[in-house]
């Protein structure tokens, strides 16, 4: 009975948000709590959500203060020479666009944090796909899959808790990896080239008169900085005019860092615009912001200290060397404070979900039914089976749950089978390109705030590519030995 309802429960959840039913914050915390009743453990709700929310209160610190660290350094400009190198790369073509996605995702997910990735790959692009009007969810989906590859770096999460759960090294797991993961990166640089290409056939040729900013008159007889004078696409408008512009504020040149993010345009549709005039930008800061962002990220990897706490100490540094007058960092806090409330309130809203898949004992029972259903003959080759298993399991599990849950399980039962659990381990990792865009991981969240792209779409665009990405890596793993 607990093995269907848990199923009824996540179908119901995954078809209201996609058909845009309820909002996913909503629907995270109303449907576990009817389905709570349902089981008849509604008495207990109360004692799952606590639960759950203990657990995810760490992450949700992380993001709270990652967020305006990460936000502070894109209005004093750190990120700008990002900015400029993508533009002179992708220009006003959608293929390269989308390709530089994949790519600047790729490499900022190698500091192992799916919430700094998003954060730095949205803000550097996000401008540029309103500017041409391409598709948001490509972006989203593009970037979920490539961090989701890379986040089998051993210091990324899964692979630490695979090596944990079955007493391996994480090296030994890992390393051998590396061939069949390169496939599943080659995969996500295929899949950008040809939604590339999707995007370029659907807005046309697209001109690009300059990489630096251009002032374009508003319908509301204002004048604006827009990030590129690229067309309209596919509708026969003319590319916006380039004319000089000025250069960042304090550096008095065209040769500083590119111009930094202004504030956010009031709707959706307005454009995310970097300002080289505002206020923010603190060019003879540059050096020290960049400084301690590596020396951020190097701590983060270390493990040097938890990453709520790096990411508490890192903000108030931020905050108190670029900004040292009270009012000014007032002013940055409430900024960001949209970004922050949105990001935590569905962190510990996904909180009663997990808490209640988890404390009514759905996830145990629908994990083992699946393992239960796995027929003799396919013991031999438990590490493929695992493989499989990790596509669905880690999207609508946590990966707390899965590894040390339903991993352990699989090891016995291949062991059974004369199959290694290193095996086993290797096959666990499979799965973690659909994972990063499971409603069960707070990363995701960050992605879709910052890109204002409904969590709905986001999922039906990219559950279907990301999934078939974890098929590539599993059969690459097969065809090279490895699984």
């Amino acid at each position: 009975m607990l093995t269907i309802l848990g199923f009824v429960m996540i179908a119901a959840f995954l078809v209201l948000i996609m058909m845009k039913k309820m909002s996913p914050m909503a629907a995270l915390v109303l449907i576990p709590a009817l389905f709570c009743v349902l089981v008849g453990q509604g008495a207990h709700l109360g004692d799952y959500v606590l639960k759950g929310i203990g657990d995810l209160a760490p992450t949700a610190a992380m993001l709270m203060f990652a967020i305006i660290y990460f936000g502070v350094m894109i209005d004093v400009g750190l990120f700008d020479p990002i900015v400029r190198g993508i533009l002179k790369f992708c220009k006003a073509d959608p293929v390269r666009v989308v390709v530089g996605t994949a790519l600047l995702a790729a490499i900022v997910s190698l500091d192992g944090d799916g919430s700094t990735t998003f954060m730095i790959t949205v803000s550097a692009l996000y401008p540029l796909y309103k500017r041409l009007k391409m598709s948001l969810v490509v972006m989203t989906g593009v970037a979920a899959t490539a961090n989701g590859v890379m986040n089998t770096l051993p210091w990324g999460g899964p692979t630490a808790r695979a090596a944990t759960a079955l007493k391996l090294d994480a090296g030994d797991i890992f390393v051998p990896m590396i061939p069949a993961l390169a496939v599943g990166l080659v995969a996500v640089f295929a899949l950008a080239y040809v939604l590339g290409r999707r995007e370029r056939k659907r807005l046309g040729v697209l001109t690009l008169g300059d990489t630096t900013l251009v002032t374009e008159t508003v319908p509301e007889n204002e004048t604006e900085q827009v990030l590129v004078g690229a067309g309209t696409g596919g509708t026969g408008g003319a590319p916006a005019e380039a004319r000089p512009t000025t250069g960042g504020a304090g550096t008095g040149s065209d040769d500083g860092p590119a111009a930094g993010f202004g504030e956010q345009a009031a709707d959706d549709d307005g454009l995310q615009v970097l300002d080289p005039q505002r206020a923010t930008l603190r060019p003879k800061l540059y050096w020290f912001n960049a400084a301690l962002t590596l020396a951020l990220l190097t701590l983060l990897i270390l493990q040097t200290l938890p990453i709520p706490v790096l990411f508490l100490i890192g903000a108030a540094l931020a905050l108190t060397v670029n900004f040292p007058h009270m009012k000014d960092q007032k002013a940055r806090v409430a900024a960001h404070a949209e970004n922050v409330l949105n990001v935590s309130g569905m962190v510990f809203a996904a909180a009663v979900f997990t808490g209640v898949l988890t404390g009514t004992g759905m996830v145990e029972h629908m994990a083992r039914w699946l393992v239960s259903g796995i027929p003799d003959a396919l013991g031999p080759h438990m590490g493929i089976v695992t493989g499989v298993l990790s596509i669905p399991l880690t999207y609508f599990m946590s990966n707390d749950g899965f590894y040390f849950g339903i991993v352990p399980i699989l090891a016995e039962a291949g062991a059974a089978h004369g199959v290694a659990p290193i095996e086993i381990a290797r096959g666990s990792l499979v799965g973690q390109a659909l994972h990063m865009s499971s409603p069960l991981v707070p990363a995701v969240y960050v992605l879709v705030g910052m890109a204002k792209v409904e969590f709905g779409d986001h999922t039906k665009f990219t559950v279907k590519w990301a999934a078939l990405t974890s098929l590539v890596v599993l059969c690459a793993g097969v065809l090279f030995g490895i699984i």
